[in-house]
């Protein structure tokens, strides 16, 4: 693949979309590629978190250990959002679910993009806070109505 294609790929999430070209480039440059056999982990519950995965190609089960709900990441799914920013351990399990390929971000190279780069770091940031304020409302609203 080239640095193209994986720009190209990048830009496709809307998230790091945010970001802008000249960011993506240098994401795309220090993004790292690996594929997965049909069930193999990408990662799991309670791993600690140091970024975050963008699909290239396939699919994932992405399911919390305990709970019934899963979600599939199809191509162009970023996994792993919020370990682009804090330390965390995975809430989840994600899993092959047929020949995959993924890019790795790393949360220090993700840094290092938003520090150089502080226009695109305020599109994420902005983006990020509409986005909380949103399952806030959400929340207040639901609560409102089992009152």
């Amino acid at each position: 693949m080239s640095i193209e294609d994986d720009v190209a790929l990048l830009a496709r999430v809307p998230t790091l979309n945010l970001l802008g070209m000249a960011a993506l480039q240098v994401l795309a440059i220090g993004a790292e590629h690996r594929d997965y056999a049909v069930g193999e982990k990408l990662f799991r519950f309670g791993d600690l978190a140091d970024g975050g995965f963008v699909v290239r190609r396939g699919s994932f089960r992405v399911s919390a250990d305990g709970f019934q709900r899963e979600t599939i990441a199809a191509t162009g799914s970023l996994i792993g959002e919020i370990a682009l920013l804090i330390e965390m351990r995975r809430p989840a399990t994600a899993t092959a679910l047929e020949q995959s390929t993924a890019v790795r971000l790393s949360r220090s190279l993700f840094q290092r993009v938003l520090e150089s780069h502080p226009d695109a770091a305020r599109r994420v940031r902005d983006d990020l806070a509409a986005r909380a304020n949103d399952a806030a409302s959400s929340i207040a609203n639901l609560t409102a109505k089992l009152i």
